[in-house]
């Protein structure tokens, strides 16, 4: 074997690219309050959409600047049983099948 050794570079710690030529995307900043004032400034992509609320570092809820509150961001719309069962059946298919129910039960008790 040769008394030199070969010299490299090591892999995957060094990169050949160089940054020059690449733009980053296009970015906008948004500053949110919370109620006791302290601003939060939120980097987001330009296309990105802007949530109206946004959690501080320090868990307060902020609120965009020069925008409305919405009245529950964090709440869902609650589903009744009278909700899924609309999504299941009409309200005239519902009224066929109380009047079939009824006549059962009236056969029923007749005996």
């Amino acid at each position: 074997m040769s008394d030199r050794s070969l010299r490299g570079m090591r892999l995957g710690s060094q990169s050949m690219e160089t940054e020059a030529g690449v733009e980053p995307a296009p970015r906008q900043r948004v500053e949110y309050r919370t109620a006791d004032g302290e601003s939060v400034t939120v980097t987001f992509a330009a296309e990105a959409e802007i949530p109206p609320v946004w959690v501080s570092k320090t868990g307060k809820e902020a609120i965009i600047v020069n925008g409305e509150k919405p009245e529950n961001p964090n709440e869902k719309h609650q589903r009744t049983h009278w909700d899924m069962l609309l999504e299941r059946r009409s309200v005239d298919e519902l009224e066929e099948i109380l009047a079939q129910r009824i006549e059962y039960y009236r056969e029923k008790h007749a005996i």
